[in-house]
């Protein structure tokens, strides 16, 4: 793509969505400029214009056209920068199964994972277990490959490390051990760490947990 391609990017930083577009942008070395939406105090005439229909973030907006969603997103900032740094596997049958299990992350992981720190009592408990079986199933995903991608960081790494940036943060609303129960997912985490635009992109755990108090209090959960 052009150097004069304008790349702005609508988002909320403790969010884990909006994470997730950020590290396939660092990933991929592309400069853009951010736009913060504080969606505690509102949405702007900016985002319900370019999301009209979910008014949500991310939006990747390239050269004046939004793209929605964060998992599409990915994907079409993988398809557009494909000279660097490829983050879907080519072998189709691999690419399916990174999307499935991507998909499995929103719509399984995701909602027992937010009411760790949103819920109380029983309906804690129980979001406790179902989250534990079901990053245990992705974890069983790792085999003996060093990441998700296989050899190397890819497009399912990407969709789930903005989790590993809220561990502290569940461990502490919870009451127990991610590394206890899944051993494998917290070392593919620190390994993941250690490449650069990864850690530069990440939030630190701790940081995650202050904002994620913060925000409890703002809307009085």
């Amino acid at each position: 793509m052009a150097n004069s391609d304008q790349i702005v990017l609508l988002d909320f930083f403790p969010s884990v969505f909006g994470i997730r577009v950020r590290l396939a942008l660092a990933a991929k070395g592309v400069e853009y400029e951010g736009k913060e939406e504080d969606l505690t105090e509102g949405k702007s005439s900016l985002l319900l214009k370019m999301n009209p229909v979910h008014k949500k973030i991310p939006v990747l907006i390239h050269n004046g056209k939004p793209i929605c969603e964060s998992l599409i997103i990915v994907e079409y900032i993988d398809e557009v920068w494909k000279d660097r740094c490829p983050l879907l596997p080519s072998d189709p049958y691999q690419k399916a199964k990174a999307k499935f299990w991507a998909d499995f992350i929103d719509k399984m992981v995701y909602p027992c994972s937010k009411k760790l720190w949103t819920a109380k009592g029983e309906e804690q408990e129980a979001s406790k277990k179902e989250f534990l079986d079901r990053i245990k199933l992705l974890e069983g995903e790792l085999k003996s490959y060093p990441y998700f991608g296989g050899e190397s960081l890819g497009f399912l790494d990407i969709a789930f490390l903005p989790f590993y940036s809220r561990f502290y943060t569940f461990e502490a609303f919870g009451n127990f051990s991610i590394e206890a129960e899944c051993p494998k997912l917290v070392a593919w985490g620190k390994r993941c760490m250690e490449e650069e635009f990864v850690s530069r992109s990440l939030p630190h755990q701790h940081k995650m947990y202050d904002l994620v108090v913060e925000f409890t209090k703002k809307v009085g959960i």
